[in-house]
């Protein structure tokens, strides 16, 4: 991947193709993909970057499938959205499928609760579940506007069914909106009616599916108290995808953008224990020498499937696209895009 000839060839293929190609590079990204992206940031927010460049015809997203769906389906109807590697998926957005948030409402509807139940899906997710969502007056959230969201659902409905990250639901609903432990449940789809009660259905203010990030999910609370018993007067930085017991015994939580954020405004000499994906921690340190930047776990611990988009990868998207083929295009049907298009414009609107 760090092939001087590759670099090249990703180049030469970029400016021969100038502005008809649109280079978007997620945070999580390996440095050497990210030096060729036109934009870098958060999986929505290279969406809307994506439709606000309908003057180029090609799109290469270097994320995962999701987010390339979400490209697809926000971007005008001639652009076409590359994913450079297929199997860049999110294993969190895998844990919701279509047919289990199918049964799932029909659990809800034999409960008696469906009519008071507004689903919000985490922008982490398949187009067929912000299509869902979409389909039952609901809507998306990212990380910086969960609170939001959730605001705006539970003025529309007594309870909401919340996709598919569980602890940024609970995060939210707990520390943000006053909400106790008590009021959420976690449906999993993988036990009948979900492992819950009717009674505990009706009972839940907040009902968060069972899934995870399986980065931030592995950050721990010895992850916290050991780096605090290295590192004098560290302060510790999490995004609330990780869990409960993580994110109370943190001093600041926040996006991938209010993380980046929040180095970039610290003093120097303050010392930063991060708590998300390795790659950006690692540029944050790189970027900031002046502080002591550091990974929150010992472990190392990448995202895994958004590392499958390499440099070679980009290579071949590049040098296909100007010979004027298009590989690996993301295209997400009409009727499911429709969907999709309005729980995201009702989160634009919110």
């Amino acid at each position: 991947a760090s092939d001087p000839a590759l670099v090249e060839r990703a180049k030469a293929a970029k400016a021969a193709l100038g502005e008809q190609v649109f280079v978007l590079g997620h945070h999580y990204q390996r440095d050497e993909v990210i030096q060729f992206a036109d934009v870098t940031g958060d999986s929505f927010k290279l969406a809307q970057q994506a439709a606000a460049r309908p003057e180029a015809p090609y799109v290469v997203f270097c994320g995962v499938h999701f987010m390339a769906e979400s490209a697809d389906i926000l971007t005008a109807p001639h652009q076409q959205v590359v994913l450079p590697d297929l199997a860049a998926g999110c294993s969190m957005a895998d844990m919701a499928t279509f047919d289990q948030v199918e049964e799932c409402w029909e659990v809800l509807e034999d409960a008696g609760i469906a009519d008071d139940v507004v689903p919000v899906t985490y922008m982490n997710s398949s187009a067929d579940i912000k299509a869902f969502v979409g389909r039952h007056g609901g809507t998306v959230c990212t990380s910086s506007n969960a609170k939001r969201a959730l605001d705006w659902a539970y003025g529309k409905g007594k309870k909401v069914l919340f996709l598919p990250d569980q602890h940024l639901g609970r995060n939210t609903a707990v520390l943000e909106m006053g909400y106790s432990l008590d009021d959420c449940v976690v449906y999993n789809p993988h036990r009948p009616d979900g492992g819950l009660t009717r009674e505990r259905l009706r009972d839940a203010k907040m009902i968060l599916w069972r899934g995870h990030c399986s980065v931030h999910g592995r950050f721990s609370k010895e992850s916290v108290d050991e780096v605090r018993a290295r590192v004098p007067g560290v302060n510790v930085l999490v995004h609330p995808e990780c869990r409960h017991e993580v994110v109370n015994s943190a001093d600041l939580i926040g996006s991938t953008e209010y993380i980046i954020k929040t180095i970039e405004a610290a003093p120097s000499g303050t010392s930063w224990a991060v708590g998300t994906e390795l790659n950006l921690v690692r540029r944050l340190a790189n970027a900031h020498p002046d502080k002591n930047v550091m990974f929150l776990d010992k472990a190392v611990c990448f995202c895994s499937t958004m590392n499958r988009i390499d440099l070679p990868h980009l290579v071949r998207s590049l040098e296909s696209l100007a010979a004027g083929e298009v590989v690996n295009r993301i295209q997400v049907d009409e009727e499911t895009a429709r969907h999709a298009r309005a729980a995201l414009d009702q989160m634009l609107a919110l």
